[in-house]
Formats: C-alpha cells, structure tokens, sequence
C-alpha cells in the first residue's frame, strides 16, 4: 500500500488529479481525510504497512461512474459524504478507452439501500455538476454487442419534424405536439399522424434543407467508430423518417435503420405516413428482431434514446441509456447521460 498526503489545493485541482492518471499511472485508490491510498506506486507516496491494500474483490458491488470536465478529488469525497446513507464506497477505479478524451472514475460501492438512490443521485450530480451513472452490471465493450439509438435528439441534436414545419410555416403548432410526445402525455402513433397532417403540400425539397443540415450529437461519430472496432453492431430506430435515417445509416456507416416513410406525390408531401407506424412497441421489436439476427445475447444489448417512446425499447434491452433525456425517461432508465457526448456511454462499457 502506498500513501500519498495531498494539500487541501491539490484536492481541488483537476490538473493534480490528470497528473496522477496519466502521467503516474494512478489505476485504482481510496481516499481518507487527507491521503491518498493506492496498491501501485503513486509520485513521491511512502510504504506504509499499516493499512490494509485496496481490495480488488468486486464481487458484489454496484458500479458508480463519475465524470465531469475538470473533475477533482474533492468532488469525490463529497459525492461519498452525499451519498452515504445509500452506499459504502469500498475503492475507486480510473477507467480509461483507447479513443475517447480524458477518463473517468469508477467508485465501486456496496449497497445500503436502493429505495430513492435514483433521485439522490440526480440530486448530487446536479448540486456537483458530476455526471453519476449508477449500476450494478453492464455489457461489455470487449465482446460483440449491439447498440440500438432513437434518432431525433439522439444521433441527431434536432427534431426533423419541427425543422421541417419550421421550413413549412407550421413550427409553433407542430412543437408544441412534439414535446408533449416524448414527455409521454399523448399516444406516439396519434401524435405522429396529427403532425404530419400539418406537413400537407409542403415541398419535398425542404427535406433536403433539413436533411444537408442535421447537425449530429457530439461524441456520436467517434462512439460509432470505436464500438465497430470491437465487433459491435449499431443501428436507428425512430419515429422520425427514413429519408433522414437513410442517409444517418449511410454517412456514419451504421448497420441498419428502421424509420416512417413520408408519403411523396409529384414532389409535395402528402400529409401522410406509408405503412406501419414506428412506436415504441416497434422499437423494441427491432431491438429483438437484430440481436436475434447478428447472434447478439441480450445481455450485450443497448438501448438509447430521450424519449417517452424509447422506454419499451430501452426495457427490451440489457442496458437502457436515457440521451439528455425528459425526466420520466432519466427516472426509468437504467442510466442516464445528462452532461457530456454520446462517447461517454464506452466507460460504462470498460468499467469491468
């Protein structure tokens, strides 16, 4: 065991703890009052034979990823006053993916009581301005999975729909049903049918202005990449269109898409969707329906999306992520990712 005393400043310095990771190869610790305690060799730490070395047992532990810009020791002492009452922290774990900038902390805690940890922990993230993403077992990045994300607000940081209404002089009325969907106040199917409807004549080559400028979900491209590097499969489904889906598949070299086709007649558009309707009950069907195809245990099986109408979806799968999502998606989700890009989902995937 090797003791490192550090200053009340380094404490609060995020270069301090950048320091420790990447240039002393600081890999798994513990923090009491104010020292630090780690199993290998830490710049300028002293034996001490006194304490007992970190346990590398994690049988039993729940995982809690931390990761914030600039995070500090500091904020891991408070993140474990705030969360004592719910979980013991035994250690924490730096956890680091070829390809994604900087590194997170895995704290692995032994459970209390899981009664209200979901809304403590929001709570203290927010309060810290950490990210917090609690669980006790995740797919791993180092075996095939398959990674299923809703599109609009997920792949994509826009709508389609109310860009396209936007466009067509409908916006504010075709917003408004929009945000009352993925809060889940009114049936998707319904609510779909009732906006397109307002799309009614509107030119086709609007869908091209929308579609040259979607503006993609940081961290996406390079999430995409590094995940079909380690033999993973990623898809769409969304209740959006596939003229935009299509061309997501495409330009990210995704493996497949699943979308609502516009109806187009002499360049205008009709007011209508073509065939079934992509609704949350669908979403998880696909979900099913791919890892069935691509040989994928469910247990390596992520859903992602941020709203109401992913959450059957993210039910289906091993993992449900919930993007930046509406309270009632963060609430029932497994995780959720409030702060960061898309990338940020591969830690979850390294922590064991």
């Amino acid at each position: 065991m090797f003791e490192l005393k550090i200053s009340k400043c380094n404490f609060l310095s995020h270069i301090f703890l950048e320091k420790l990771v990447s240039t002393h190869g600081l890999q798994r610790f513990t923090l009491v009052d104010d020292a630090l305690y780690s199993a290998q060799p830490v710049t300028d730490g002293i034996h001490n034979e006194k304490l007992l070395p970190v346990s590398g047992d994690d049988k039993g532990h729940h995982n809690l990823l931390i990761f914030s810009e600039g995070l500090h020791l500091q904020q891991l002492q408070l993140i474990t006053f705030a969360l004592q009452d719910y979980c013991e922290v035994n250690s924490f774990k730096v956890v680091q993916v070829q390809g994604v900038a900087g590194f997170s902390i895995c704290a692995k805690v032994l459970m209390k009581k899981t009664d209200g940890i979901k809304n403590k922990i929001e709570e203290t993230a927010n309060q810290l301005s950490v990210e917090l993403c609690w669980f006790k077992r995740s797919p791993t990045l180092s075996e095939p999975g398959v990674l299923l994300m809703d599109m609009d607000s997920t792949v994509i940081a826009v709508e389609c729909i109310d860009e396209i209404a936007e466009l067509a002089g409908v916006g504010e009325h075709v917003s408004a049903v929009t945000a009352r969907a993925m809060k889940g106040e009114l049936d998707f199917a319904e609510s779909l049918r009732t906006r397109v409807a307002c799309l009614q004549g509107a030119n086709e080559l609007i869908l091209q202005q929308v579609r040259d400028a979607l503006p993609l979900m940081a961290g996406v491209a390079n999430l995409v990449y590094i995940l079909k590097k380690h033999q993973w499969k990623v898809a769409i489904a969304s209740g959006g269109f596939t003229y935009f889906a299509q061309y997501l598949q495409q330009r990210l070299e995704l493996d497949a898409s699943v979308a609502n086709e516009l109806e187009i007649v002499a360049g205008k558009l009709t007011g209508k969707v073509k065939g079934r309707i992509i609704d949350a009950e669908v979403k998880a069907e696909t979900l099913v329906s791919l890892a069935t195809q691509w040989g994928i245990p469910r247990a390596q099986t992520i859903a992602m999306g941020d709203g109401a109408n992913d959450l059957v979806m993210m039910n289906a799968a091993a993992l449900g992520v919930g993007l930046h999502a509406k309270p009632v998606v963060r609430e029932k989700a497994d995780i959720a990712i409030r702060r960061g890009g898309l990338d940020v989902l591969l830690w979850v995937l390294a922590v064991n």
